[in-house]
């Protein structure tokens, strides 16, 4: 990520990208089960659905609970605001109008597998960072890019592990034909 002396009214946005040789369905199938995610991310600790959803679905809610070295604890309540299987799962951050941050994977078939993306914008509605601004305001743009390299970061973490887990899924699926 480069330095763009984003705000965090700007709704600053972070993306990857990664090509996975497996099928969109496979794909789908790591990056819309949610309780999965915390194996694969350093910050998220654990997930659970709430209201008796136990998968996703367009308006269910799940808590994550989620730890930061410099931003302590904390857990928020996510609602699925797009859902298209295989291809589309985003989720809103705390309240759907007006998100502390908007998270979307997108799975397009690509080169006889799936192109991967995952996306994310902080913002606009306030969020724990926002407590860090309001006590260093001067420093706003260097916390908001120092965040939002840690989201890019996790986020490449991330699809990579997906599709480890997506490609040897299909080799387990080769060896067993």
């Amino acid at each position: 990520m480069e330095w763009t002396g984003a705000r965090y009214a700007d709704g600053p946005t972070a993306e990857v990208e990664t090509w996975i040789c497996a099928p969109p369905e496979r794909v789908w199938g790591l990056v819309s089960d949610i309780e999965l995610m915390p194996r694969l991310s350093s910050e998220l600790q654990s997930v659970h659905w709430l209201a008796g959803a136990d998968g996703p679905a367009l308006g269910a809610r799940f808590v994550g609970h989620s730890r930061h070295e410099a931003l302590g604890e904390w857990s928020t309540t996510s609602q699925i605001v797009e859902y298209e299987p295989p291809r589309v799962l985003a989720w809103a951050v705390e309240d759907p109008e007006h998100p502390t941050a908007l998270w979307r994977f997108t799975a397009e078939p690509r080169d006889g597998g799936t192109r991967l993306r995952q996306w994310m914008r902080m913002g606009p509605g306030r969020s724990g960072l926002s407590l860090a601004i309001d006590r260093m305001p001067e420093k706003e743009q260097k916390i908001v890019f120092v965040r939002m390299r840690e989201f890019e970061a996790a986020m490449a973490r991330t699809v990579e592990a997906v599709k480890e887990l997506a490609e040897k899924a299909a080799d387990l699926g080769k060896a067993d034909a």
